[in-house]
């Protein structure tokens, strides 16, 4: 009996061992001796992605320099500059950790890069008294035409003009580089705002905030297909006077209409355009004695059209008291439109973007950037509350 109990025993703990043998070989079986290259090598301004087909339950530290700089099972890896940089990944499995080192040699790429919008993609403004105007709409015009004209407009460093009109009235450009997430702010966004001189005016004058979109090219196809959009979340984002998913529809204008004029100067029709949002609001866009020309995009054929985004409270109001001075302030951070050029309010850090359920996300750069009016506003005779655009350029690129 004895001798059977002992057979057991020994039975059981050969058993034994072998699960605690198997289990070691499994833990080094997820930690295998490579992952990384010796180096790796990548142009500046390019994205440089290591898969490490790792285990879903691995936890893994990116670090350059003693810097972590990435916790995700992938490393997308982008720089400005010229250099190598020491590469070390700590993978952590079941308690079990191993340290992998390489290194990233950026080098200076063949061409050259600028800094400033390379195309415009897309471009579709809401009704507006500069609609058809900024820019030039001729007659017999597409889309496509439309399109080139603000491509003409914004495109390079020797730039002019587009108003985006109201509400969800957007432009889409790109650059031929990827603008790097970097500490700090990243890139700038050029439009035609000032603030006034008085002191107690000092981030008020003439604001016309517009929404900014971010995308990256992952599947690097050069264009904003499958890749998706984050929204900058500006000063405004999470406050209750901004509504998510706000739309609002315009409806084309009847050309035989009397005008219905109003009690001011400047009020040609103030029954000119009929708009409609998701809100149960509707309401009249008025034409102005200063613009004459159709405020509906004359290249668009349909009815009536719906523009769609995020819209932030009004910024206008009537200083005076009179209808005649109207003041449009500048929101904190974050708008197209919304600070003069020459000050780093209007530039932009890629670190504000979030996505649809308002979370941040990190970003390694940007290849494209949608703008968008933010705000439906009537501001007197000053007229709609319109977003331009005027130009952007990379801040990391010289």
């Amino acid at each position: 009996m004895l001798n059977k109990k002992l057979f057991k025993i020994a039975l059981f703990s050969i058993l034994f061992l072998g699960f605690v043998a198997c289990d070691k070989d499994n833990e080094e079986d997820l930690l295998p001796a490579e992952i990384l290259k010796e180096s790796y090598t990548i142009d500046r301004f390019k994205v440089l992605n290591i898969a490490t087909a790792l285990p879903i339950t691995a936890k893994l530290t990116w670090s350059i320099n003693d810097s972590i700089i990435s916790e995700n099972a992938d490393l997308d890896f982008i720089s400005p500059f010229q250099k190598n940089y020491p590469l070390t990944l700590k993978v952590e499995i079941n308690g079990e950790s191993k340290i992998y080192t390489s290194s990233i040699n950026v080098i200076k790429e063949t061409g050259t890069y600028s800094r400033y919008i390379s195309n415009v993609l897309d471009f579709r403004p809401a009704v507006g008294q500069f609609t058809n105007e900024i820019p030039q709409y001729v007659t017999g015009n597409t889309e496509a035409n439309i399109i080139a004209a603000a491509k003409k407009a914004i495109v390079g460093s020797n730039t002019s003009m587009i108003s985006l009109g109201g509400f969800g009235g957007y432009v889409v450009f790109g650059f031929d580089h990827t603008i790097p997430n970097r500490d700090g702010r990243d890139f700038k966004i050029l439009g035609n705002a000032f603030w006034g001189n008085e002191a107690n005016e000092a981030r008020a004058g003439s604001c016309e905030p517009g929404i900014i979109m971010v995308a990256y090219d992952k599947n690097k196809n050069g264009k904003p297909d499958d890749d998706e959009w984050y929204e900058i979340a500006g000063s405004e984002y999470f406050k209750s006077t901004t509504i998510k998913n706000y739309e609002i529809t315009y409806f084309k204008p009847d050309v035989n209409k009397e005008p219905m004029t109003g009690n001011e100067f400047w009020q040609f029709d103030t029954e000119y355009i009929k708009w409609q949002d998701n809100a149960g609001q509707s309401g009249y866009k008025v034409q102005n004695v200063f613009h004459n020309q159709s405020y509906y995009p004359l290249w668009i054929a349909d009815a009536s059209y719906t523009l769609k985004g995020t819209k932030i409270a009004d910024n206008f109001y009537d200083q005076s008291g009179e209808g005649s001075y109207w003041v449009g302030k500048s929101f904190e951070f974050g708008y197209a439109d919304n600070a003069p050029n020459n000050d780093e309010a209007s530039n932009i850090d890629i670190s504000w973007a979030v996505d649809k359920n308002g979370k941040y996300v990190k970003l390694p750069g940007i290849d494209f950037v949608k703008v968008y009016t933010a705000i439906n506003q009537e501001a007197g005779w000053l007229g709609e509350v319109s977003t331009e655009v005027s130009g952007a350029y990379d801040l990391h690129l010289n």
